[in-house]
This record gives C-alpha cells, sequence and structure tokens, in this order.
C-alpha cells in the first residue's frame, strides 16, 4: 500500500490557490450539455469525478474540447437531445454525477435509448432508490441490475408524465433532488407544462440545493420554491450564458482555514470569498465559533489561530455543510473540551460510512470519540499518539482531513495510507499542504 509520511510542523502560514469546486465543475458541465449553444467554461477542476462527468459525456455524444492545464473547456450544447442512444456509463465512485445522471437519461431517454449506469464497488453500496422511486412515479423505465435500491441501473426511454407533484424524499441525500431538478426541463421544456417538486420529509444540505437552483438560473431556468418542501419546474430550455466561472472548492478551503487556526496562520485561501455560491464557506464561521480568527475578501478567505492560541470545543447542528464538518471532528483534538457535532447521518452513505470511519481514525490518535446514529462527540487526549497510520477507506476527505493532526505544537508525525486517493476532488493536495510555510 502507498503512504505518506507527514512530519510534524510547529507553525504554518501562506497564500493557498484553491483548485475548482467539484459540486459546480459537475453541474456546470452538465447543465453545458443540455443547454442549446456553446459554452466556455473556465476554472474546471480537473480530477477523477470530474473525468466521470466528462467521459459520460462523451459517450452520450456531447463535443467537448480538451480541458486546458488551467481549467478552460468549450462544451457543445445538445439541447437535451443526445445522440448517443446505447451506452453504458461509469460513473465510478461520484454521488454527484451519478445521481444526476440517472435522472437526466431517465428523462431525456427515447424509446429507442437503453443506458446502462454502474460504479465501482462502493457506488454499488450507495442509495439511489429514493430517486428511482420519484422517476418511476412519473413514468421513467429504470430497473436494478443487482441489488434493488443500488446500481447498476437500466434505464429505457419511458412515457413521462408531470400533470401531478412528483415526491421526493429528501432526508438521505440532497442530490437526489439536484438529479430531479437539473432533469426536468428536459420534459417541461418538451411538453409545454410546469413541473411540481414535493420534498417529503427534512431536506438535508440545503446549500447544495442553492447552487443547483442558482446554477439553473444561470443556464436560463428560474425555478420557484415555496419554502423547502415544494419546488416549481417551469417550460423553459436551457440555454448556454456562453461563459461560466467556476468557483474555487469551499469544501477544500476548509482544510487550509483549519490548519491555520490550529497551526498559527494567517493562511490566505483565494477562489472563494464572501459572495461565495457554495454553502461550506460557512465553515469558516463554524471554526471561528472555535475561537478562529477569520476575515473575509472579494475573493478570499484569511484565517489565524485565536489571539490567545487556544481553540475550544463547540456543539453544532451540521446538517448544512456535512462534508466540511468533517474536518472540524480532526480539529476537536487541538481544542478544549468535548465537540459534538449533530445532525450528519447522509456521513453514513457517502464515500464511506465516514462517521465509523472517523471515529476509528480519531481513536488511533488518542482521542475518545463516540459516536451515533447522526453524531459525533470527539474528546482530545492530554497528548496525541505519534506515528498513527491513518486509513483513507478510499475517501479523499478523511485523507486530507487528517494531514492537520501533524500541525502546531501539539502536532505529531502521522502517515496517511493510500494518499492518492485525494485525486478524486484535489490532486495537488499534498503538495500544496507541504507548501505552506514552516
Amino acid at each position: 500500500m502507498e503512504f505518506i509520511d507527514l512530519a510534524p510542523r510547529a507553525w504554518v502560514s501562506g497564500t493557498v490557490r484553491l483548485p475548482g469546486s467539484k459540486s459546480i465543475s459537475n453541474r456546470a458541465l452538465l447543465l453545458a450539455a443540455l443547454a442549446g449553444g456553446t459554452t466556455e467554461l473556465t476554472g474546471l477542476l480537473d480530477s477523477d469525478d470530474t473525468r466521470v462527468m466528462r467521459g459520460a459525456l462523451a459517450k452520450l455524444g456531447v463535443m467537448c474540447s480538451d480541458l486546458s492545464s488551467d481549467g478552460e473547456i468549450t462544451v457543445q450544447g445538445c439541447g437535451g437531445e443526445f445522440s448517443g442512444k446505447d451506452a453504458d456509463i461509469f460513473v465510478g465512485n461520484a454521488g454527484t454525477a451519478a445521481r444526476s445522471l440517472v435522472a437526466t437519461l431517465a428523462l431525456a431517454a427515447m424509446s429507442e435509448s437503453r443506458y446502462r449506469v454502474d460504479g465501482v464497488p462502493r457506488m454499488r453500496e450507495r442509495p439511489i432508490g429514493d430517486l428511482v422511486d420519484a422517476l418511476r412515479e412519473i413514468g421513467a423505465s429504470v430497473d436494478y441490475s443487482g441489488n434493488v435500491g443500488f446500481p447498476p441501473l437500466s434505464i429505457k426511454g419511458g412515457a413521462i408524465a408531470i400533470d401531478k407533484p412528483i415526491p421526493i424524499r429528501g432526508d438521505v441525500s440532497s442530490q437526489f433532488l439536484t438529479g430531479l431538478l437539473i432533469a426536468l426541463p428536459l420534459v417541461t421544456a418538451r411538453t409545454g407544462k410546469r413541473a411540481t417538486i414535493e420534498v417529503v420529509g427534512e431536506l438535508i444540505s440545503k446549500p447544495y440545493i442553492e447552487i443547483t437552483l442558482a446554477m439553473m438560473t444561470q443556464f436560463g431556468v428560474h425555478v420557484e420554491r415555496d419554502g423547502w418542501q415544494r419546488f416549481h419546474v417551469p417550460a423553459t430550455r436551457y440555454v448556454s450564458p456562453r461563459s461560466y466561472a467556476v468557483e474555487g472548492d469551499a469544501s477544500s478551503a476548509s482544510y487550509f482555514i483549519a490548519a491555520a487556526a490550529i497551526g498559527g496562520g494567517p493562511i490566505s485561501v483565494e477562489g472563494v470569498g464572501q459572495n461565495a455560491l457554495q454553502g461550506d464557506v460557512k465553515f469558516a464561521d463554524a471554526i471561528a465559533q472555535m475561537g478562529a480568527q477569520i476575515s473575509y475578501e472579494a475573493n478570499a478567505i484569511v484565517a489565524s489561530a485565536p489571539a490567545n492560541g487556544k481553540l475550544k470545543a463547540i456543539q453544532a447542528d451540521m446538517n448544512h455543510i456535512p462534508d466540511a464538518a468533517m474536518t472540524l471532528a480532526v480539529v476537536a483534538l487541538f481544542a478544549e473540551g468535548t465537540t459534538k457535532l449533530t445532525n450528519i447521518a447522509s456521513w453514513r452513505v457517502k464515500e464511506t460510512d465516514r462517521i465509523a470511519a472517523m471515529a476509528a481514525e480519531l481513536r488511533k490518535l488518542g482521542a475518545t470519540v463516540e459516536e451515533g446514529v447522526d453524531y459525533i462527540a470527539v474528546t482530545p487526549p492530554q497528548k496525541l499518539n505519534a506515528n498513527a497510520a491513518i486509513d483513507t477507506y478510499d475517501d479523499h476527505r478523511i485523507a486530507m482531513c487528517f494531514s492537520l493532526a501533524s500541525l502546531s505544537e501539539r502536532g505529531v508525525a502521522v502517515r496517511i495510507n493510500d494518499p492518492k486517493c485525494v485525486n478524486k476532488t484535489f490532486p495537488t493536495y499534498f503538495d500544496v499542504f507541504a507548501a505552506l510555510n514552516g
């Protein structure tokens, strides 16, 4: 097994330029593909997840230029009509790509269309039944090729009817709603009828839905909503905005904001700022509650350690920033008291069972950890265990989170197993982390 050893560093500072947002990059690729006209995307992330989306679009007949080294790519939109009518679509372990592509293929498919969607073994363990149920409710032909409720899936053309509200659960993954929202204009524009979605239960990860709605508007489809329970999709086609700039990845920003809070700083994180589209910028507010010094600029966030050098524990509902919340669980190793992060049940169905995995790896460093169905509580030890070998479960965020254990005067040498799992969203992460001034 490959690994990387991180030596302890008592102090870090510097400037970091973020890679493009994974969430925005994959949405932008799909929306540009569905739109009429040509779109030039800039700042697009080059990672495993976005390569999966680009590969899928290629099989569907969407013409894209090569991605330049600085993230520029041109997408020739198909207006919602794919020329590829029979394709095997590989989605890897990319949840956003899988859920949005399944919904899009189900609602775009004509009678002669045949699609098969599959991914890595972990993807076959990630639920998709709630989305499939919603699609079947309106006449889509989606069948399970393996275990019911999970990929792989077979999709054929179906007779779609949107004359009544479409129910979909919102308490497992917001990606189900995102997929349905993105796909429905293919039907509404074709039929000239508005569609309504009704969310069943509490909608989690609302900031990710806000990203979806804002981006749909930028591509010409404005969705109206009644609170977070009903969404009204108009009979409007996607239209290219001609150019679209992808923000820096706010989830990735969390590691460097946390590095400054633990390791002194200041660190300026460029690519997201006070007007960022992504909800994960709120991570900065959460770590400010722990005592970190935070300031916002138009396109950057600047972070430093607390003025007194002491981080304090918090108890917080993390429903709105579940991905970035993982970083707080490691910051808790350096805080006084017990940090409890709640409303994170969605961790269980991500790249791995993140609650169980984080608990196991935090304990290797000496932490006392309590885990529940939808929460984790972390109490730091008097002294961290040195030379712990952190298993990453093929989960990019676990690898990046635990690099932080090497920072500050309390930090220790740590080994990160399978460090290349960061290729999912941030292939150069460990190079950028090592380049922080020390």
